[in-house]
């Protein structure tokens, strides 16, 4: 599958993005307000799009596939894609505190570390529903990255039991759980040309 190789820390300049929001704990030496020009609205948009992508780690035809579901759902569409995005199973291990980056988690859940409703799904994309029961399994938690989890700051949208190493969710994502900055009317206005 294609991935992004570009330098975390070089995108995260050009988008404008902090590098905490990628689990780099180190700050960035450039400021983003110093730009060359002003921007366009379609350059607004664009950078918008590319943000998002770049933070959850997809690319272009599985955003656009994405927005797609997320224009057909009932609601607002820039909030329904969020809503997706957050969903995905790579991101809600994330979330949990399993993993240190989104990229992390999205290794952890390829080498099926996990089980969602008791079966195994080593699928990062998969979209999760509320009800749906993430727990690591036996086989893993005797391995190093997972002996020593500290207890994570919790999104309300899920619930985790530190003890049996099981989370569930409980909610849907609201736009105030997104943990970074994101004008989402600009992407809506970008796929809406």
């Amino acid at each position: 599958m294609a991935r992004d190789m570009t330098p975390i820390l070089k995108r995260c300049r050009a988008l404008g993005i902090e590098p905490q929001v990628m689990g780099i704990n180190k700050k960035s030496n450039r400021n983003p307000q110093k730009t060359r020009r002003k921007e366009s609205e379609y350059g607004r948009q664009l950078k918008e799009k590319q943000k998002v992508k770049f933070v959850y780690g997809i690319m272009e035809k599985q955003f656009r596939n994405i927005y797609d579901r997320a224009s057909r759902m009932q609601g607002i569409t820039g909030e329904n894609l969020l809503q997706l995005l957050e969903l995905r199973l790579d991101n809600t291990v994330y979330r949990l505190g399993f993993a240190d980056t989104r990229a992390q988690a999205r290794q952890y859940v390829s080498h099926s570390h996990f089980l969602v409703n008791g079966k195994k799904l080593n699928i990062p994309s998969a979209t999760l529903r509320v009800g749906d029961v993430i727990t690591l399994k036996d086989r893993s938690k005797k391995l190093e990255p997972f002996k020593e989890l500290e207890d994570a700051n919790v999104p309300d949208w899920l619930s985790m039991n530190w003890d049996t190493m099981e989370a569930k969710v409980v909610g849907l994502p609201s736009r105030s759980d997104i943990d970074f900055e994101v004008e989402e009317t600009l992407i809506v206005e970008l796929y809406s040309r």
